[in-house]
């Protein structure tokens, strides 16, 4: 006989996220959700929000502000820190912290594909707080393209600290101790009401959060 078909409550979340899990995993542990309610996927860096926005997901964790009309963004949840991957051979690999200032001797990535431009700006901007420019002449598509890259020559991507758990033996992410921490939050699509399950999991991931429109489904 078929299983019946599973109550609302039941179904997993479709769950997006940028690169690493942990943090996709730190917020459904702090709402009290288990693993097995959430379906984890990672989103095309190249266009972040076309999952969503083509109801294949049904949140994300985003990093820094996003601004897409068509998109509603949760409070703060928390912030993590930053950080530049290098190859484990490059000048700054050996070191436990180094400055934005340092890092822009190096040639950076410019943003994959759709990816927006004010994003890009904020991960990986144009200049230094003093003002030193910070050349992007490297482009690629994905994460593993950028280490592989990385790998093979003095490149440098500014990133998280996050990523640190996708990164192989030739890689090193060293914390960039003198730029600001960046806040995650959760988004999902304006025009359409969340299922109750995914509305439920958002209001105990962001309690203080307005209820986020609940379906039926």
């Amino acid at each position: 006989m078929p299983e019946p078909p599973r109550s609302p409550a039941d179904r997993p979340i479709r769950f997006g996220y940028p690169s690493s899990p942990r943090t996709a995993r730190e917020i459904l542990a702090a709402a009290g959700w288990g693993e097995d309610r959430a379906v984890l996927a990672p989103y095309d860096l190249t266009d972040p929000f076309s999952a969503l926005r083509r109801d294949e997901l049904d949140v994300l964790v985003v990093k820094f502000g996003i601004q897409e009309p068509d998109l509603v963004t949760s409070e703060v949840l928390h912030v993590e820190s930053r950080a530049v991957v290098v190859g484990a051979r490059h000048p700054l690999a050996g070191r436990d912290a180094v400055s934005i200032e340092e890092v822009a001797a190096y040639d950076a990535f410019d943003r994959p594909g759709d990816f927006p431009a004010y994003l890009w700006d904020e991960l990986v901007p144009h200049r230094t707080p003093q003002g030193r420019p910070i050349h992007r002449r490297h482009r690629v598509n994905d994460i593993t393209e950028m280490m592989a890259l990385v790998v093979q020559s003095d490149a440098v991507h500014l990133s998280v600290a996050s990523l640190a758990d996708l990164a192989p033996p030739a890689i090193r992410v060293v914390p960039v101790d003198d730029l600001p921490p960046v806040p995650v939050r959760l988004a999902w699509y304006r025009h359409r009401e969340l299922p109750r399950h995914v509305a439920e999991f958002v209001a105990a991931a962001v309690p203080s959060q307005p209820s986020a429109p609940a379906g039926g489904v």
